[in-house]
């Protein structure tokens, strides 16, 4: 399965859910590779810091920002279980290839108006790329959320209405995400049984659901 996590928005998540899904998928012994599609390279530069630290190769990070993705995805998916894409913001060509190539596109966003109104673009590229694959499945995922708050409860509820719709699995605004990435880590590995890791889990989860 190639998951893509896009949004033209940047700074709403996307490299730390990549990793983490990445992550969750290898403790699981799936074979996993992360295209890191965003000239920014913050997946690279993770993978890197990792080597750095002496952590253990748990899958491989491969640098592609280009938009001939949806041609060189694919090729790469043969060999592994899993592709995750780690996209760009604001790069519509890019996008547009990494469309092409998912399987299953996630797009992160906060729990704020400002971030759903945001997404006009994205859904418009998905609605686009659907065209050419009917069988593109999407979904929202609300990411950094503050524990119990009503305009977290109000985001998901309104994005519920939406195509694509949210998924129930959400993921907090949590130190240890920020911990973890400091030292080429992961939450399970910094705070193996703490809220953040039971998040990833239940996200992914609720992934292995949406399988084609």
């Amino acid at each position: 399965m190639i998951v893509a996590l896009l949004n033209q928005k940047g700074g709403v998540g996307k490299t730390t859910l990549a990793l983490h899904l990445a992550g969750a998928w290898a403790r699981q012994g799936r074979r996993v590779t992360v295209i890191d599609a965003d000239p920014q390279v913050s997946a690279l530069d993770w993978s890197e810091q990792r080597a750095r630290e002496g952590g253990a190769r748990l899958f491989g990070v491969l640098g592609l920002a280009r938009d001939t993705l949806h041609r060189e995805a694919p090729e790469i998916a043969r060999g592994v279980d899993h592709v995750v894409i780690d996209g760009p913001p604001r790069i519509a060509g890019l996008m547009r290839s990494a469309l092409l190539a998912a399987d299953l596109v996630l797009v992160p966003v906060q729990p704020s108006p400002l971030d759903g109104w945001a997404s006009g673009e994205m859904l418009n590229l998905i609605r686009e790329a659907r065209i050419f694959r009917p069988e593109l499945v999407a979904r929202f995922v609300l990411n950094r959320c503050a524990a119990r708050t009503i305009i977290a409860r109000e985001t998901g509820d309104a994005l519920a209405e939406h195509d694509p719709p949210v998924l129930a699995a959400r993921i907090g605004q949590r130190v240890a995400f920020a911990d973890a990435a400091r030292t080429g880590q992961l939450v399970f590995e910094v705070e193996s049984g703490g809220a953040a890791a039971r998040e990833i889990t239940a996200l992914c989860a609720e992934i292995a659901g949406l399988a084609p």
